[in-house]
């Protein structure tokens, strides 16, 4: 068994339906058609979207609520201008900016914003970082 490894990031919605088209309009492709969850093919991962009420009786919490904001999904990219693209892709897709891409003080240069549900994104270009020519990335 490999420990370090996440293989399945499920995020709680409140709009199935609104979710999807979100990610959709983002360009990503859903695979499957299975009832009351969506999921989304990633690099050795996979993204799923559910239902808040129904993630939150599956973690044995029935009545929970669920918040966001206290995680950052991330997406390195090689450029400044491919991290605007990014980020401009998903305004356009309907996302919340919080956080217009700017240069950091880590030395990068990254912005931030949230999706319809509220689940914050981080489009980045680490420099200290290189990505594979597919995208992937592997710590120095």
């Amino acid at each position: 068994m490999t420990p370090q490894r996440v293989t399945l990031i499920t995020l709680g919605v409140s709009d199935m339906t609104a979710s999807v088209a979100f990610y959709e309009r983002l360009g990503w492709q859903r695979r499957g058609t299975d009832e009351g969850v969506a999921f989304f093919q990633l690099q050795g991962a996979a993204l799923a979207l559910f239902g808040k009420a129904e993630l939150a009786a599956d973690q044995g919490r029935p009545g929970a609520t669920l918040g966001t904001g206290a995680i950052t999904l991330a997406q390195n990219f090689g450029t400044e201008a491919e991290v605007d693209a990014a980020f401009e892709a998903a305004l356009a897709a309907g996302a919340t900016p919080l956080k217009r891409p700017e240069k950091v003080f880590w030395g990068g240069y990254s912005g931030y914003w949230a999706d319809p549900d509220g689940h914050v994104w981080e489009v980045a270009m680490n420099p200290f970082w290189p990505l594979a020519e597919d995208g992937r990335l592997t710590l120095p």
